[in-house]
């Protein structure tokens, strides 16, 4: 039986002015999705899916690919997920679901669905990676989205990426000196992404903000002192509450926390970043956020 593995992502900077082009930081986290598999020449032309969240069983799905039909399962609508993601598999693959092989497909999610880490994305790399196609490409006839995930899924590497005027992105290895100082911080909730980029579509912008988003992330890779990059957090979290016309997460839940307080990803949800203060720990479990990750537990070097 072959594995795969897949990192999940922290996007740290430019939300969701991604969609726009602006250029992204994203960096891998320690835990993502593996996928085994295995395949038999036994002419049933069946694909025996399971799907497991940290190591628990949560779905099946057995599927006939010659007619594209559920042949059993036990949650309808995420069966029904997997099939159209498979479909798309074969009209990608020179080689999947073409003959009368059975196909034994196991996937575990790693963290936490509600954590926000790429659930879709990691799982979208690791078929892709299997069936030798591109995951951007797969990735954008399944679910849609600026991409950032999927480069972070393959590389397994820190990116920068950009998704406009076409895919583009590369390797770096962002090690900040004071990468010991950050924290994360999950707000205890899955935030609705498709919600944030709906209001996001809906505001007028411009190429220069889209611009000022990628100086700030540029500027970011050239810090030496958690200073620098605090103000430019704080910077940037400013420019995305006045464009959404929403409060920032720390006026939200942290007025009174003594230093910078930035959102990642999807706005409202998932985990947020900041950096240790004294008595760090019992101000956020006093606020019953009570999951705290040091950049060494989460992020993977």
């Amino acid at each position: 039986m072959g594995e795969i593995f897949s990192p999940g992502k922290l996007m740290l900077t430019s939300e969701y002015f991604a969609m726009d082009g602006a250029l992204v930081l994203a960096v891998p986290t320690r835990l993502g999705q593996e996928f085994s598999f295995k395949e038999e020449n036994d002419q049933r032309s069946l694909i025996y899916w399971e799907a497991y969240h940290q190591n628990k069983f949560w779905l099946k799905a057995v599927i006939d690919y010659q007619n594209w039909q559920i042949v059993e399962t036990n949650i309808p609508q995420s069966a029904e997920f997997i099939l159209k993601t498979l479909k798309n598999v074969q009209a990608l693959s020179q080689t999947k679901f073409k003959s009368n092989f059975t196909y034994y497909l196991t996937t575990n999610l790693q963290f936490p669905a509600d954590y926000g880490l790429g659930s879709s994305s990691t799982l979208m790399n690791n078929l892709a990676e299997w069936a030798a196609i591109d995951p951007f490409y797969l990735n954008t006839i399944s679910l849609g989205g600026s991409g950032y995930d999927i480069a972070v899924a393959k590389e397994k590497s820190a990116v920068l990426y950009q998704s406009k005027p076409e895919i583009k992105y590369e390797k770096i290895d962002f090690n900040p000196s004071f990468k010991n100082d950050l924290i994360f911080i999950h707000l205890n909730q899955k935030q609705n992404s498709r919600e944030g980029i709906n209001l996001y579509k809906s505001k007028n912008k411009s190429q220069k903000l889209v611009d000022e988003f990628s100086d700030i992330t540029r500027n970011i890779l050239l810090c030496r002192e958690l200073e620098n990059f605090s103000d430019l957090m704080l910077i940037h979290e400013q420019k995305i509450a006045d464009f959404l016309e929403i409060p920032t997460v720390k006026a939200r839940f942290f007025e009174d926390c003594p230093v910078f307080v930035k959102s990642l990803g999807a706005w409202g949800g998932d985990f947020i970043m900041s950096s240790k203060f004294d008595g760090f720990k019992d101000y956020f479990w006093g606020k019953d956020f009570n999951t705290i990750f040091e950049w060494s537990e989460i992020i993977s070097s």
